[in-house]
């Protein structure tokens, strides 16, 4: 049976990222893009599922809370990495992310097999 459990990481201080923006960190071996808007954050998978295209360089949308993939313009819901606009049509990932005394907190699972 496989068991699922998340773990926490400090990925950087909110004053690293300005509003508006992204940043590209990496968690436990996966690429994530954090977005933050306001003192709020996001974190989301940072490859466009349509392309290999890095989406924290993409244009952030505050007033739809998407970002656009800048290659091909293809837009996710910062909220549920769901796509809103061709030519993508799979999410990306989403996770849990938290702000803490000013730092910046995001939680990956893992799975492993229990016996």
């Amino acid at each position: 049976m496989a068991v699922t459990t998340m773990s926490d990481h400090m990925v950087m201080r909110l004053d690293s990222i300005e509003d508006g923006s992204a940043a590209k960190v990496e968690v436990e071996g996966r690429t994530v893009a954090l977005i933050r808007l306001g003192e709020s954050v996001y974190a989301i998978g940072d490859t466009c599922s349509h392309e290999e295209v890095s989406l924290s360089e993409g244009f952030v949308d505050a007033g739809e809370c998407t970002i656009e993939c800048w290659r091909h313009g293809a837009s996710f819901d910062l909220k549920t990495g769901a796509p809103t606009s061709l030519p993508a049509v799979k999410p990306v990932p989403t996770y849990e992310v938290r702000v803490v005394d000013g730092e910046i907190w995001v939680a990956v699972s893992a799975e492993s097999e229990s016996v």
